[in-house]
C-alpha cells in the first residue's frame, strides 16, 4: 500500500506528479500546482510557488532560473504559458492571479554593460514586480527594475522598460500606456 501522501500525489495526476517533481528545489511549493511538459528549473537562490499555479511547457520549455542570491514569487492562481524565460538575480514577485503569455521573457538583470569596453561586467540588478491580476501577451520582455501596476494589460511584442500604473492598457517598443482599463 502507498503511503498517504503518494497516493493523494498520484490520484490528483501526472500533472501534479510534474509540478513535484521539477519544483523539489522550491523553498514552497503550494497546493494544486501543476506542471505540464519538460520546464527547465535552476534554483539557486529562494523558490517559492504559490497555490493554483499552472505551468504549460509543451510547445517550448519554460525556464525558471534563480541565481544564489535571487529570489522568485510566484502568487496564486499564476498561469505561465508555454517558451516563457524568468530569470532572478535579485528579486522578482509575480502576484496572484496574473497570466503570462507565450515566450514571455523576465529578466532582473541585463548581465552586459552598453559602453563596449566594459560589454563583459555584470550591471546591478533591480527587483520586477509583477502585481495581482496582470496580463502579459505574446513575446511582451519586462526588464530590470519595473513594476507593472495591478489589473494591467500589455500587449503582444512589447518591451517594458518604465513602470506601468495600475489598470492600464501598455503596448509598444517601449511600452507606453495607451489607456486606463
Amino acid at each position: 500500500m502507498l503511503p498517504a501522501t503518494v497516493s493523494k500525489l498520484v490520484s490528483s495526476g501526472p500533472a501534479a506528479l510534474r509540478a513535484r517533481w521539477y519544483l523539489r528545489s522550491a523553498a514552497s511549493v503550494g497546493s494544486r500546482v501543476r506542471v505540464w511538459g519538460n520546464p527547465a528549473i535552476f534554483n539557486y537562490g529562494t523558490l517559492i510557488i504559490g497555490d493554483r499555479v499552472r505551468v504549460v511547457s509543451h510547445v517550448a520549455r519554460v525556464e525558471l532560473a534563480v541565481g544564489s542570491a535571487g529570489r522568485l514569487e510566484i502568487g496564486n492562481n499564476v498561469y505561465i504559458n508555454y517558451g516563457t524565460s524568468i530569470g532572478a538575480t535579485q528579486s522578482i514577485r509575480i502576484g496572484d492571479n496574473c497570466s503570462l503569455g507565450c515566450h514571455v521573457i523576465i529578466m532582473d538583470n541585463d548581465f552586459h554593460e552598453l559602453d563596449p569596453k566594459r560589454r563583459n561586467e555584470v550591471p546591478p540588478s533591480s527587483p520586477i514586480v509583477l502585481e495581482n491580476d496582470v496580463w502579459l501577451g505574446v513575446r511582451v520582455t519586462v526588464l530590470r527594475g519595473v513594476t507593472i501596476g495591478a489589473g494591467s494589460v500589455v500587449g503582444a511584442g512589447s518591451v517594458v522598460t518604465r513602470d506601468i500604473p495600475p489598470r492600464s492598457l501598455a503596448a509598444g517598443v517601449p511600452a507606453k500606456v495607451i489607456r486606463a482599463l
